[in-house]
């Protein structure tokens, strides 16, 4: 978990409070998870109907929420004020909301807690506003992760459920669900959903959660062509093909162009020996295996010529530069084609 993220939730259990909370950045599971436990752990059930109030920004003025906010608690120690979706504030934008949202920061009411969501993206530094968060608030910005790090992620969260993981069935997580922490979460919760503490996660059971054949699917497609496995290549091709409904061609392409495209970053910046450009990729542990297995076998220019290879295929799969793509056709000789790269 985000350290700054455990700081603040070690703080909150033990009821040491701030006055105001911003959260922000493109990452908002962390957003989430900080919001919803002030929702659920800070007032008693008693004392919410009277203390805690949800506020939505697009529906809300500043003056309206820092009303709120200047109430005094009923019967209770003090109140909870949640804006979600603070970005949507209606004149956070202008310097009239700005200016009242800044006064509120100085001389914040010692028993409102104030948490603003602000969703997807941060305040304006450029502003005064985004200049003095940072220092009259308790500010955390939360960005994505880089797939190096979601690893340690799953393994974290799944720890966290009392149960264990394969190697597989990470790279798979990380693979099909990407950087999204929140669906992350959602997908390992799924899987552990009846499960007794002590369950290890296996591959099986992460292809099952996502709905992938456990022998036909986009990862068994790139092991078959860093293999140079033409009949399984072709055999998982034709599978696809079948049935491209449930396996868009435009997705395998996609997922193809970013394994190779990576590979050739990786191959470009190995051959001059940068290693400060092969860090900058980010390429996950349990990935890595692949990569320099498929770096073994591919140039640097045969890796340039499968990246053409898959930028043509892309194309011709939304209709250009071919009047009747067969897509069954296209993806077998597509295939194909990158082994013979080799």
């Amino acid at each position: 978990m985000d350290s700054n993220a455990q700081t603040v939730l070690a703080d909150l259990r033990a009821k040491r409070y701030a006055p105001v909370y911003l959260l922000q950045g493109e990452e908002t599971y962390y957003i989430d998870v900080i919001s919803r436990f002030i929702e659920e752990n800070t007032l008693t059930e008693a004392e919410r109907g009277f203390n805690q109030v949800i506020l939505y920004g697009k529906e809300t003025p500043v003056h309206v929420l820092l009303n709120h906010a200047r109430r005094f608690p009923m019967m209770a120690e003090r109140q909870v004020v949640i804006v979600r979706e603070a970005q949507e504030l209606q004149d956070l934008g202008k310097e009239a909301g700005q200016k009242l949202m800044l006064d509120y920061f100085r001389r914040p009411v010692p028993s409102t807690i104030l948490v603003l969501c602000h969703m997807h993206k941060t305040l304006d530094k450029r502003k005064e506003l985004g200049k003095m968060a940072e220092q009259l608030t308790t500010c955390l910005t939360f960005k994505r992760l880089y797939d190096n790090q979601l690893p340690d992620f799953i393994e974290e969260h799944v720890a966290s459920r009392g149960c264990s993981i394969e190697g597989g069935a990470v790279r798979v997580l990380c693979e099909s669900v990407g950087t999204d922490l929140s669906r992350m979460v959602t997908e390992i919760d799924k899987v552990l959903t009846a499960k007794a503490p002590g369950y290890r996660i296996t591959e099986s059971d992460v292809m099952t959660q996502v709905g992938m054949s456990r022998e036909f699917n986009v990862f068994e497609l790139q092991r078959a062509l860093i293999a140079q496995d033409q009949a399984k290549a072709v055999q998982i091709a034709d599978y696809f093909s079948g049935n491209t409904r449930k396996n868009p061609l435009i997705m395998i392409v996609s997922f193809l162009y970013g394994f190779y495209s990576k590979l050739y970053a990786l191959g470009s910046a190995s051959s001059n020996g940068d290693t400060a450009a092969v860090n900058a990729l980010k390429i996950n542990s349990y990935a890595m295996r692949d990569y320099t297995t498929a770096l073994s076998k591919y140039s640097v220019r045969k890796l340039a010529e499968c990246v053409s290879l898959l930028k043509d295929a892309d194309l011709r799969l939304k209709g250009v530069n071919s009047t009747s793509t067969d897509e069954r056709q296209l993806l077998r000789e597509l295939v194909t084609r990158l082994i013979r790269q080799v």
